[in-house]
C-alpha cells in the first residue's frame, strides 16, 4: 500500500541520502519548484546527503549550469549524477564502436566532449550513416516531432546489425506546459524493429553506481538508508524496485492526470489511482507526494 505523505520531512529521517529527479521533480524545463528547492535543503540541513540523479544526455558540469540558470541553488545538492554521463563512459570504452552516427538536437554535441577515464578512451569520430558502426541517440532531431520520423535510419541500422546507445531512456518530458519526445522513445522503437539498445539511465543499474561514487567522491559518504525520488512510473520508480530502494513517487510530475493531482505546490493525488496506476505497470512505491516539498 503506497502512503501519501505530505512532505518529505515526514520520512527524511530515515534515510541517509536521496537519489532525486530532475525534470518533473525539482522543476519543469522552465523554473525551479522553490517548495521542492526548500525541502532539499531542509534535508540537507538535517544531515542528509543529496544526489540529483538525471536522465539528462548531458554531462553533469553543463547540467549543473542548466539548473542554476533555473533557480536550483549549490546548497539544495551534493552532487548530481547524468545518464549523459554513464553513457559516454560506456562509448569511449567502445559500446558502440568508433565511427558512429548521430541522432540528436545541435545543442547535444556536448556528449561527444573527452571524458577523462581511467584507461585510454577510444577515439571517437560522428560519420554519416554509410561510413558509421553504431548510433548514438540523446534524443529526436525535433523533439516536437513523433520519433518515426527517424524511422528510415533506424531500420539502416537494423539492417546493418548496429548497436543504438541511448543516452536518455526517457519517453518523454513536460517542458512547462509542452511534452517534449526523448531518446528513449527511439530506441524503444529500434527494440520494436528488432534492433539492440544500450541503455544507461534509470531505470537501469549504471547510473546508480555513478551516483553512488558521485556521492562518495563529494562527501566520503556510503549511505546505507537511500530514498528515490522521481515521477517517472517507468523510470524512477522501477530503477527504485530494482535497486532494492525506497521511493516516494512525485505523482504531480508526468502521472498528474492519470493520478488526479490537485494543482501546485500543495496539489495531492487519489490515492485509488495511485495505487490502480502502480498496480497496472507491476511496480510498488511505499510513498506517494503530489509535489516534492
Amino acid at each position: 500500500m503506497t502512503q501519501v505523505i505530505e512532505s518529505l520531512d515526514a520520512i527524511s529521517a530515515e534515510y541517509d541520502a536521496a537519489f532525486v529527479d530532475l525534470w518533473g521533480c525539482v522543476h519543469d524545463g522552465i523554473r525551479a519548484w522553490p517548495a521542492a528547492v526548500a525541502a532539499l535543503e531542509r534535508y540537507r540541513a538535517g544531515g542528509g546527503h543529496v544526489v540529483l540523479v538525471s536522465n539528462a544526455p548531458r554531462p553533469r558540469a553543463e547540467v549543473e549550469l542548466q539548473i542554476a540558470r533555473l533557480g536550483v541553488p549549490e546548497g539544495a545538492w551534493d552532487a548530481i549524477a547524468t545518464s549523459g554521463d554513464a553513457a559516454r563512459l560506456a562509448l569511449y570504452h567502445g559500446a558502440v564502436g568508433r565511427r558512429v552516427h548521430f541522432i540528436g538536437e545541435e545543442r547535444d554535441h556536448s556528449f561527444f566532449h573527452p571524458l577523462a577515464i581511467d584507461s585510454d578512451p577510444m577515439e571517437i569520430e560522428i560519420v554519416p550513416m554509410t561510413e558509421a558502426e553504431g548510433l548514438v541517440v540523446t534524443g529526436p532531431a525535433d523533439p516536437h516531432a513523433d520519433p518515426s520520423a527517424h524511422e528510415g535510419e533506424l531500420l539502416y541500422a537494423k539492417t546493418k546489425g548496429w548497436k543504438l546507445l541511448c543516452a536518455n531512456p526517457d519517453i518523454v518530458v513536460d517542458r512547462g506546459e509542452s511534452r517534449e519526445w526523448c531518446a528513449g522513445a527511439i530506441a524503444r522503437l529500434y527494440d520494436e524493429m528488432g534492433g539492440e539498445s544500450l541503455y544507461f539511465g534509470k531505470p537501469h543499474p549504471p547510473i546508480y553506481d555513478l551516483a553512488r561514487r558521485r556521492l562518495h567522491d563529494a562527501t566520503g559518504v556510503e549511505p546505507e538508508r537511500i530514498l528515490c525520488i522521481g515521477d517517472g512510473p517507468d523510470t524512477d520508480i522501477a530503477g527504485a524496485l530494482g535497486e532494492g530502494l525506497d521511493a516516494i513517487f512525485v505523482t504531480g510530475g508526468l502521472a498528474r492526470d492519470e493520478t488526479a493531482t490537485g494543482p501546485a505546490p500543495g496539489g495531492q493525488p487519489d490515492p485509488a489511482k495511485v495505487e490502480r496506476l502502480l498496480a497496472d505497470r507491476q511496480l510498488s512505491a511505499p510513498y506517494a507526494i503530489g509535489y516534492l516539498r
